[in-house]
């Protein structure tokens, strides 16, 4: 693996993104969006309603069925100040996203303060929308997040349901304007199914139920993984070169079945749906790798840190031995599913492993997720982000997409 990415200069992927060319609000239809796409070196558009006609058939696209989570919570101090708490991600005491979720009566929380100054260690928040009473009180300050208990009566409410009740969809920092009620259905894909996310997998918005029917009409599959979409996402690139940029950590969480499927359709096009997906469905085959060479690794010991596969001596090992080691893993140690965090980062001079093609919207300067579409395009990226901007499309979450072909 080449390991000049520790040594990429983020300010060599960058491009002037206009405030009026990010979309604020999606289109009426999803599957209106405009679509580009890339392949052996040309550019042509349309539209996502017609995607079909452009995967071959048998090809095997995976979707990130992560769900968003109404994760900020508005307090009104008696002294009528506001303080907005934007949850994170779950306390280390508990082992993932689902397990924080379901807790009852109380739960520990990483959080961003908006008017933290305005707060004080100990001092109890609260807030009530019928039929629950939600208090939060602050518990600690740490150099990136604050630690804040969440409790709330009835207890018999689980903590996604308060959040439900309680919260708001968190919109990205670059839509700038407040949360409305159609952001609830809009910022959520339509096969959305495990709650954990506090962004959005938006390469997915585009998908309507019109869509996958054409898909299956063209015997085109479809499969699902989980990666629970962090705030990290959004985190900027503020060092000089990548070594020192730490790469946000994320949940994954697939199904044997889906390992299998990826296994036999290895001599087909896997196409990863976002870069959620593609992070993930990569992430298994350094997964394998490491079971290679250290088969008695544990459940709990299993994971990828950030630079790892960029170190690793094994790469020659084939897809088809990785991915049977780690189902051959799983089944040792009885797993239906295969839950773990993954750290990677996918960048110029990573090759990818598995996936064939990637479907994502156009992403943020200087961003990690354009430093994937970079791995992907090589310097062909410029290319493609010129045209877009030269040809009318809308940027960023809730702007059109494309499909681009690995080189």
């Amino acid at each position: 693996m080449n390991m000049h990415t520790k040594k990429l200069s983020i300010r060599d992927y960058t491009y002037l993104l206009p405030a009026e060319r990010i979309a604020s609000h999606p289109l009426a239809e999803r599957d209106t969006s405009k679509l580009l796409i890339y392949h052996n070196k040309n550019i042509t558009e349309d539209v996502y309603r017609n995607i079909a006609k452009y995967i071959p058939e048998n090809s095997l696209l995976i979707f990130n069925d992560t769900k968003v989570i109404e994760a900020r919570l508005k307090f009104q101090k008696k002294t009528g100040g506001i303080i907005e708490i934007f949850c994170l991600s779950p306390g280390k005491q508990y082992p993932g996203i689902s397990t924080a979720l379901s807790q009852h009566e109380k739960v520990f929380w990483q959080c961003l303060i908006g008017g933290a100054s305005k707060w004080k260690p100990g001092q109890i928040l609260e807030k009530t929308i019928s039929p629950i009473t939600l208090f939060a009180k602050y518990i600690s300050k740490h150099s990136d997040h604050f630690i804040i208990e969440l409790s709330w009566l009835p207890v018999h409410f689980s903590f996604a349901e308060v959040l439900h009740q309680a919260g708001a969809i968190p919109l990205p920092p670059y839509i700038k304007r407040e949360a409305e009620p159609s952001d609830s259905e809009r910022y959520q894909t339509v096969y959305a199914h495990t709650d954990g996310s506090v962004a959005a997998p938006t390469a997915g918005l585009h998908f309507t139920p019109s869509v996958f029917e054409e898909l299956k009409r063209k015997n085109i599959q479809t499969d699902f993984v989980t990666l629970h979409v962090g705030a990290g996402t959004f985190k900027p690139v503020k060092s000089e070169t990548m070594e020192e940029h730490e790469m946000h950590s994320e949940y994954i969480d697939v199904s044997v079945k889906t390992i299998e499927n990826i296994l036999m359709n290895i001599q087909n096009k896997i196409i990863a749906v976002g870069t959620t997906s593609l992070r993930t469905i990569e992430s298994l085959y350094w997964l394998g790798v490491k079971i290679k060479s250290n088969p008695s690794v544990s459940p709990e010991s299993l994971g990828l840190s950030q630079w790892e596969v960029y170190d690793s001596l094994l790469e020659n090992i084939s897809v088809t031995d990785s991915l049977q080691a780690l189902l051959d893993w799983t089944r040792q140690h009885h797993l239906s599913r295969l839950v773990t965090k993954t750290q990677i980062i996918i960048a110029p001079g990573y090759k990818m492993k598995i996936v064939n093609a990637l479907i994502t919207n156009f992403h943020q300067p200087q961003s990690t997720l354009l430093l994937l579409v970079a791995a992907m395009l090589g310097e062909e990226w410029k290319t493609v982000y010129n045209y877009a901007m030269e040809n009318n499309f809308r940027f960023l979450s809730y702007g059109d997409g494309s499909l681009l072909w690995n080189e």
